[in-house]
This record gives C-alpha cells, sequence and structure tokens, in this order.
C-alpha cells in the first residue's frame, strides 16, 4: 500500500509539470460552449517537426492527472511515446449524463447524439488544425463514459483507432454490437476493457459477456484485452487499468528488455536482424508512429548474432543501420565486424578504417574503431569455413541505461 501511494504521488507530481492549455469551442451540435483541455508533451516546443498520437479523454477532470502521470513516467524510460491528451470537461456529474444518453434502442439520443458528433465533427477537427497530431487516436473513460466511448466503435470506419474501456457501463445491446463490429473491422483496431472483482455487478456481467464474444473472433485487426482486477473497487481500478492499458496498446514500442532478448530473440533459430527491422515496421504500421530504430536495440541483436554464431546476419544489420544511421559508422562498423569473425581479416581491417571516417555513435568511437583495426594487423587468414564453425566468444547483452538530463 505504501508503495501504491508513492506512485500515486510521483504520478501527480509529474504531471503538474505539464504544460496545460485551457482551450473552449463554441459547439453548433451542442449549441453551446465546450471547454477543454490540451496537456501537451514536453517535447512539443523543441521537436516542431514531431507529431504526435492523441489521447481523448472523457470525464477529464479526474483522468487527466492519473493519465498523463502514467504517460510521463513511461516516456521517461522510453517505454511510451508522448501523446498530446485532450481531457474532455464533463462537470463531474449531470453534463457526463446528459453526453452520454441513448435511446430504448441503445443508440445515442437527443444530447448523447449531440455530444457525438461534437466528438467527431469538431473537437477532433479542431485539434488537428491547431496541433500537431498525428493520426493515431485514443478515446479513453470510466463507467458512464466508458460505456459511451463504445459507440464510435459501431461506425464501418471508427475515427479512433484505440478504446480503453474502464469498467463499463453498456447501453443495451452493446456486447453484442461490439462484438459484430470488432468480427468485420477492416482497420487495426486495439480494444481494451476492465473491471475488478468488485465491480458493479452488471458491468463484470456485461463485460464478460463482451469478452466471451470476443474470444471467438478471429480478425487479425483485432487486439484486445479484458483485466479483471482482484483487490479493487470500481473506482480504484482505474489506477491499475491505466498502466496496463498503454502497455498493452504500445506493447513493442518499448526497447529490447533483458527478458526480450533472453525469451525470444536468442531462441530464434535464425532472423536476428529481420526480428529489428520487423519490430520497427510493425510499429509504424500498427501503432501509426515512425520512430528511428533505437542505438541499444542494435547492440541486443549484435549480441544475440554473435551469441548464436550467425554472422551472416551482421551483414543485413549492417545495411539496415546504413539506411537508419547512414552518417554514423554503424552500419560500416556491422560489415567489419563480419569480416571479422569470418576470418577475413584483411578485408574487416578496411571497413573498420572506412567507418573511422563517420560519426561516432554510442560507444562506437574513432578510438575503438582503429583499435578494432589496429587488433587485425598480422592475423593470419582464416578459410572461409561454415557459420556453425567459427569459434566465437559470446559477447555481453548491452544494458540499458537510465535517460540523464
Amino acid at each position: 500500500m505504501k508503495m501504491k501511494s508513492i506512485l500515486l504521488f510521483l504520478m501527480v507530481s509529474i504531471a503538474a509539470f505539464s504544460q496545460k492549455i485551457d482551450e473552449k469551442i463554441q459547439s453548433k451540435k451542442l449549441n453551446e460552449e465546450r471547454t477543454f483541455s490540451v496537456i501537451m508533451p514536453a517535447s512539443y516546443e523543441s521537436s516542431p517537426e514531431k507529431k504526435y498520437p492523441v489521447l481523448v479523454l472523457l470525464d477529464g477532470e479526474y483522468l487527466a492527472d492519473p493519465f498523463s502521470g502514467i504517460l510521463k513516467y513511461g516516456n521517461y524510460w522510453d517505454d511510451l511515446p508522448e501523446m498530446i491528451i485532450v481531457a474532455v470537461n464533463q462537470n463531474y456529474g449531470e453534463a457526463r449524463f446528459n453526453d452520454s444518453n441513448y435511446g430504448e434502442d441503445g443508440l445515442p439520443k437527443d444530447s448523447g447524439a449531440k455530444f457525438f458528433e461534437f466528438i467527431g465533427f469538431e473537437l477532433l477537427p479542431y485539434l488537428q488544425q491547431k496541433y500537431r497530431t498525428l493520426p493515431f487516436r485514443i478515446i479513453a473513460g470510466h463507467d458512464t463514459t466508458a460505456g459511451f466511448l463504445n459507440f464510435y466503435i459501431y461506425k464501418d470506419d471508427p475515427i479512433f483507432n484505440a478504446f480503453i474501456s474502464l469498467s463499463p457501463e453498456m447501453a443495451p445491446l452493446m456486447a453484442d454490437r461490439i462484438a459484430d463490429r470488432l468480427s468485420k473491422i477492416q482497420k487495426p483496431i486495439f480494444y481494451y476493457q476492465a473491471t475488478s472483482k468488485a465491480d458493479l455487478e452488471e458491468i463484470q456481467e456485461n463485460t464478460k459477456k463482451l469478452d466471451d464474444f470476443v474470444k471467438e473472433i478471429k480478425n487479425p485487426n483485432v487486439t484486445y484485452r479484458y483485466d479483471v482486477f482482484q483487490n479493487t473497487s470500481h473506482y480504484s481500478l482505474v489506477a491499475e487499468a491505466i498502466p496496463s492499458a498503454f502497455y498493452f496498446i504500445f506493447n513493442g514500442y518499448q526497447p529490447i528488455s533483458k527478458l526480450e532478448f533472453n525469451e525470444k530473440i536468442l531462441k530464434l533459430e535464425s532472423g536476428y536482424a529481420q526480428y529489428l527491422i520487423d519490430k520497427y515496421d510493425y510499429i509504424e504500421k500498427k501503432i501509426g508512429l515512425k520512430i528511428q530504430p533505437r542505438y541499444t536495440d542494435f547492440k541486443a541483436i549484435e549480441a544475440a548474432i554473435i551469441k548464436n554464431k550467425a554472422y551472416s546476419d551482421l551483414e543485413i544489420l549492417g545495411a539496415y543501420a546504413d539506411k537508419q544511421y547512414p552518417k554514423t559508422m554503424l552500419g560500416t562498423y556491422h560489415r567489419g565486424l563480419y569480416f571479422e569473425k569470418i576470418g577475413q581479416f584483411k578485408r574487416a581491417a578496411k571497413e573498420y578504417q572506412n567507418a573511422y571516417t563517420k560519426t561516432e555513435i554510442g560507444d562506437l568511437t574513432k578510438a575503438y574503431i582503429l583499435d578494432r583495426a589496429e587488433a587485425l594487423k598480422g592475423k593470419k587468414e582464416e578459410p572461409k569455413v561454415e557459420e556453425t564453425q567459427t569459434d566465437a566468444p559470446a559477447e555481453p547483452v548491452p544494458t540499458e541505461e537510465p535517460k540523464k538530463d
């Protein structure tokens, strides 16, 4: 309990340093002025070319701080990307029920239908025009608003890419309709829902019903997770569900960890360099983020190649490094390492010398490259042998270092 309190204090403290902009729109759909807050990423001003995913928070008054805190904590360790957070103010009470209004047919009605259109036709276009946004959008809500956000998945082409539904109060036929849409959806969708053992009985029943439906869906476009927390209430589950939802949606975004290295990469029979290429292709195609592959990930793959003596993969890794870090010595270094490991020392030395003329990166310095080349002088060329017969010592897995201010 003490650790949870410390974590909560950390989240709130981190969130307190966010750049928060109070905004308002004179809505034609609602025929009134609606207010919301925009929490900017820390790098927004210093990276004028960068664009960001958008997280729309219903019940923004009380969800903004915990969502912002977890997001900033994850981004500090490079586990989660930065996002533009849009916290929609719903006055803690009556407004949220009016905004979420639906009829007996289980579809948005009157004020609920107007609010539904406000989000899609006014709020999102306003954000897209004023801020540097990516087309990857997440929507999140709690109980009443968690049920409401599901209406956006009823559309053939949902305007959101990911849904975070925390202890949702569902409209009639909602579980059936969500399952039907997920079975037919033609774009990648992330769907997360959570409840708890101490939650309202109706919520537990409806989320379990939806879970049973979704388990039968074989649509590759749908990435789904359902959490049932054991020791939380209807309200406290939010604190546990937020990080679970974020790490579910952005699974694979994180740098290669020792666990991933040992449990996944080292156990591959081949394709170590391709693993790295596929990792960043997934991030771009499924999550919508185009990021430069991390240097530490190149070093992790290099270590796996050396340990498993799959030296030909060093050439593939070098070619990929040339594309991602074209002005640095990384790609040339990998080619030099390839020739060194197969006993072609003259060619290895030449590659290292070529690397010397390029920009340093990480722990690859000019001094290190020269030392590597010098160590090869006078070594007897070895005949070309099968890679499985090459006797080379395993190199240690690179460790991740905390960011420095």
